[in-house]
């Protein structure tokens, strides 16, 4: 069992936890908890650290956590017990369940995700959206409506870091998605024959006006500063949700929820 807080495993993890640059350098990041543990793709796991606790009330008895431990049992991953008092400094959550990994980082390849499909593709581009939580769930949304990929520029928040990794809640192994220009990126769509819909509080349509039946992308920006003049005018529809009261806007996320269900309900229409 590591006992101590100066152990340079439990110093590495911390690191992870902590800062963009360690995760992109060693290309890995670190997941916690029970859910994401069952989740995590085997061949992508490379170290596992828990409690005694979480070993005698999870492993010990028969059921899928313990599958999980057995089926890593036979690949080249590093098992460890650690103290409470190290898992604590280790976790980047208030109520740690007594499990986290380190995992190496999820790989797209970008090319193979713009390829033409049998059934209309929906992406979604986001533009210096530097929230972990609005980005994790939109992650999460973006599955449930059956996003075909997800591209983001740099100003985005890092994916790999715990918050967003929790907030997507298990989607970024599911999502295909990558960092990219955007610029790029909506070239190609345009010429594949994607209706592109930029996202803008003012000047725009309702959403409701607009046809998402067929190959469709949406253009989402930050909640700050919206999206930048040099994509806006790459792009001739522009949408937005009518509101009443006084509120001026929606979350990145609640948006992106409302563009994307109606184009799941439309093609089911």
């Amino acid at each position: 069992m590591i006992e101590s807080v100066a152990n340079p495993r439990v110093k590495r993890v911390v690191k992870l936890n902590k800062q963009a640059k360690a995760r992109a350098d060693e290309r890995a990041f670190v997941i916690e908890g029970i859910k994401l543990f069952l989740e995590a793709p085997l061949e992508l796991i490379k170290e596992i650290y828990y409690t005694e606790f979480f070993h005698e009330k999870y492993i010990e008895p028969d059921g899928p956590v313990r599958e999980k431990f057995l089926l890593l049992d036979m690949a080249p991953t590093f098992n460890q017990m650690v103290s409470d008092f190290c898992f604590d400094r280790m976790s980047d959550t208030k109520t740690p369940q007594g499990v986290l990994c380190v995992l190496e980082h999820v790989y797209w390849d970008i090319p193979s995700l713009l390829i033409k499909r049998d059934k209309p593709p929906i992406y979604l581009l986001i533009e210096d959206l530097n929230d972990p939580g609005n980005l994790g769930t939109i992650f999460r949304t973006a599955e449930a409506a059956g996003v075909t990929a997800i591209f983001m520029n740099e100003g985005c928040a890092d994916i790999f870091n715990p918050k967003v990794v929790r907030s997507t809640m298990g989607s970024i192994f599911r999502v295909p998605f990558g960092y990219t220009k955007l610029m790029l990126v909506i070239s190609d769509l345009l010429k594949n024959g994607v209706n592109i819909f930029a996202t803008c509080p003012e000047g725009a349509e309702s959403y409701e006006k607009f046809d998402f039946r067929g190959a469709t992308a949406f253009l989402i920006g930050s909640e700050s500063h919206g999206l930048s003049e040099a994509l806006k005018i790459k792009i001739t529809n522009h949408l937005t949700i009518p509101m009443a009261g006084e509120v001026e806007s929606l979350n990145a996320a609640i948006a992106t929820a409302v563009f994307l269900f109606e184009t799941t309900r439309q093609r089911r229409g």
